[in-house]
């Protein structure tokens, strides 16, 4: 008899249910909910470019209609049946927040909070809280340097403590209304399993560990006499956090019977607890000692993970060394780009080139893959959403350089694919400074699957093989991948990762490798590029840049030549 997992990936805009089979990893059926709230799922605020909110309810919505349709696609095959549904695994973006009363009901879900920016989850991109980060940044080195030093040595604006902290002193009425604060990959399986009542809320390690600074050399999260350091109301939400974490191998709990009989499911089913988007996404790829996982969307995610025995150094940038944070039995370590797929959404959609209809994504990309490296003379910084890694910066801006009469559209949306391949080049050559080496590199993604352009470009400027997941949706699959593991071998599942990734992720047969004479001039403009990122991001660091605009137009001309 076959047996299935569902995988629920909660993205930005959307999430998406995979229903899969766990003997293969054979995807049986996917459904999209699109957030109603906001643009595209986003609540803004035009007084500040710095928010982005999100309402929980559309998370709710979106697991009903999702887990509904894949299993009424299932029946439609002939072949499925409902009760052979074994487990759930969830993943959410991350760090993304939202305050919960004492019964564990959201705020933005009462009547005195419905209208309430800061009462709604407070997604990963919201960047309001930059002050409040750089704050925990300088208290942190002066009172508990051993907290920035698991965290890449840098505390964000996207993470846990910023946001609740900026939250008390925009938003105090909020700040004192909420019992505790609970991460949306938390918040999901609590839900689902009706353990939501916050002193029964299993905890992950995943979004712990790399944005609220826990760690097992400190028995979880940070000490009360820190966070009193910083505003001594934060002490109240520490009491509201448990000093025990799990991780994906772990059970949050059952399928509670309200919900199996909304979604149509057995009651009783183990869910499994939740992770980040990205962390599932790298197990949905097979991460394993050795590989890099690039998650390419919106943002990029860059994963890795070392077994528990490996002594590891800390690595400065990086968003987090945490054990078992990806793969059970292994440190999982995160890097990322805070814009990718976004800086080529904005220039298309907001800049709008040529038009709407001949500034496409599409024709920009036949044309701009015509193109030669260094042709165009341009050279470009990812950093129109700030820097996450390795400067962990989110004040820092874009950059396009070498603009002249002559430059045209094409010839920016590639110097712009390139800004970010360099950005991926500089985190991998991180790790490997480190003693973290790169012999594989998997990617991922809608972009991974859908722009060879883009891939080999990034292939030419990491000088390495790239790979593409067999799955266009693997974050979903890793959570129906962790799904599989808490059901357990004697529920038709597996009992351990290794066996359960070994058996259900497989790669395209597409590889896309270095081209020795691209390659070749990508090492020139990568220094360029390095010159640029360390003149403008790390502090006290100037180099002579008089002769980066002169060196552009030599690749330029000798690539025309």
């Amino acid at each position: 008899m076959a047996k299935y997992a569902i995988g629920l990936d909660y993205g930005t805009n959307s999430v998406r249910a995979l229903l899969v089979d766990v003997k293969d990893g054979r995807e049986i059926a996917s459904s999209v909910f699109t957030y109603p709230h906001g643009e595209m799922g986003i609540m803004l605020d035009s007084r500040d470019p710095n928010v982005a909110r999100q309402h929980p309810a559309d998370y709710l919505e979106g697991a009903q209609q999702t887990i509904k349709a894949v299993l009424a696609a299932g029946r439609r095959t002939g072949r499925f049946n409902a009760q052979d549904v074994i487990g759930i695994g969830v993943d959410t973006t991350g760090s993304t927040p939202l305050p919960v009363d004492a019964e564990g009901v959201p705020l933005a879900m009462t009547n005195r909070f419905a209208q309430d920016m800061a009462a709604m989850a407070w997604l990963w991109k919201d960047h309001s809280s930059y002050a409040e980060a750089e704050e925990i940044t300088a208290k942190a080195t002066d009172m508990r340097p051993e907290y920035l030093a698991k965290c890449g040595g840098r505390y964000s604006s996207e993470w846990f403590w910023s946001k609740i902290l900026h939250c008390a002193r925009v938003a105090p009425k909020v700040f004192d209304a909420a019992y505790t604060w609970v991460e949306c990959s938390d918040w999901v399986p609590a839900v689902l399993c009706g353990t939501d009542y916050p002193s029964n809320i299993r905890r992950g390690i995943c979004a712990a560990g790399h944005k609220a600074m826990a760690n097992p050399l400190w028995r979880g999260y940070p000490g009360v006499e820190f966070l009193t350091a910083l505003d001594p109301r934060l002490a109240r939400v520490r009491q509201s956090l448990p000093d025990t974490l799990y991780n994906v191998s772990d059970r949050a709990g059952e399928l509670a019977p309200g919900w199996a009989r909304i979604l149509g499911l057995p009651d009783g089913i183990p869910v499994a607890v939740g992770a980040f988007d990205a962390h599932l996404g790298g197990v949905g790829s097979g991460i394993a000692p050795g590989t890099l996982v690039k998650i390419i969307g919106t943002s990029t995610c860059d994963m890795m993970v070392a077994p528990l025995s490996q002594q590891l150094p800390d690595i400065p940038g990086l968003c987090g060394i945490v054990p078992e944070s990806i793969l059970p039995g292994n440190f999982g370590l995160e890097a990322g780009q805070s814009a990718v797929g976004d800086i080529f959404n904005w220039f298309v959609n907001v800049i709008q080139p040529g038009g709407q209809k001949k500034g496409s994504h599409v024709e920009l990309t036949n044309l701009a893959e015509d193109l030669k490296p260094g042709e165009s003379g341009l050279l470009a910084l990812d950093w129109n959403n700030g820097n996450r890694t390795v400067l962990v910066d989110q004040r820092l801006t874009g950059l396009i350089l070498g603009l002249t009469l002559h430059s045209n559209p094409a010839e920016i949306y590639r110097a712009l694919v390139e800004s970010t391949a360099f950005g991926a080049r500089v985190i991998m050559e991180r790790f490997e400074e480190y003693g973290i080496n790169v012999k594989r590199v998997v990617n991922c993604g809608g972009i991974a699957a859908k722009n060879p352009m883009v891939m080999q470009i990034y292939a030419d400027v990491m000088k390495r093989p790239l790979l593409i997941s067999r799955s266009a949706q693997t974050c979903a699959l890793g959570s129906a991948i962790a799904g599989a593991v808490v059901a357990g071998k004697s529920a038709g599942g597996y009992d351990s990762f290794d066996d359960a990734v070994g058996k259900m992720t497989r790669m395209q047969k597409k590889v896309f490798r270095p081209i020795p004479r691209n390659a070749r001039v990508y090492d020139r403009l990568f220094k360029l590029y390095r010159s640029l990122h360390d003149s403008f991001g790390v502090k006290q660091t100037q180099q002579d840049l008089s002769g980066v605009m002169k060196e552009l137009l030599a690749i330029r001309d000798e690539a025309r030549a």
